[in-house]
């Protein structure tokens, strides 16, 4: 299947979840993500799910991260530049709905990527080989580029791989995929 129809499958399979069953399955994915060999880490990015398109709900991750003293790094969309800024998490961060209904950062402690060791993805659909699918415009490619080699991305999904996506050059792949029910490792 090509991009376009598999963001138009998986927008439209999402839009079935009711919210109890993405905080339901956004707790299992959180639970799973235990299992992975990530935990001796430090800097950890996560994304802040935007509620109106049931993404998966990050609060439970972003428990477990704060429990073990991990340095948690949120970002800022520049929709004219198409790049994010990245923020460290703080209790006093203030964080804001932004025009598009992302949860972002106000300001704080700029942190660049290249210290960062594992980055939480967000994405539509993934396949067996570790190719994502986002919405399109690009932002995690163009971040995960300036992340370091050694840094692990992981997806977070409510579904089960596709069988073949197609990737493009510029496309970074996952090292891991959290679903509901497995843990995919790339």
């Amino acid at each position: 299947m090509d991009k376009a129809t598999l963001r138009k499958k998986y927008k439209s399979l999402r839009e079935e979840l009711s919210d109890s069953t993405v905080d339901d399955w956004s707790l299992l994915i959180a639970n799973q993500a235990l299992q992975l060999p990530i935990w001796d880490k430090t800097y950890y990015h996560i994304f802040l799910p935007i509620s109106e398109k049931k993404e998966v709900n990050t609060e439970y991750l972003l428990h477990i991260l704060q429990g073990r003293d991990k340095s948690v790094i949120v970002s800022k969309t520049n929709f004219e530049s198409l790049e994010l800024k990245h923020y460290l998490l703080q209790e006093n961060t203030e964080i804001r709905i932004s025009n598009y209904g992302i949860p972002e950062p106000v300001n704080g402690i700029e942190v660049s990527p290249s210290q960062l060791e594992v980055v939480f993805v967000p994405l539509l659909a993934f396949d067996t080989k570790g190719n994502r699918i986002g919405y399109g415009k690009g932002f995690y490619d163009r971040f995960l580029a300036q992340c370091p080699e050694k840094c692990l991305k992981i997806g977070l999904s409510f579904f089960e791989a596709e069988e073949k996506i197609i990737h493009e050059f510029m496309d970074f792949p996952l090292d891991y995929c959290i679903t509901t029910k497995n843990v995919y490792s790339f």
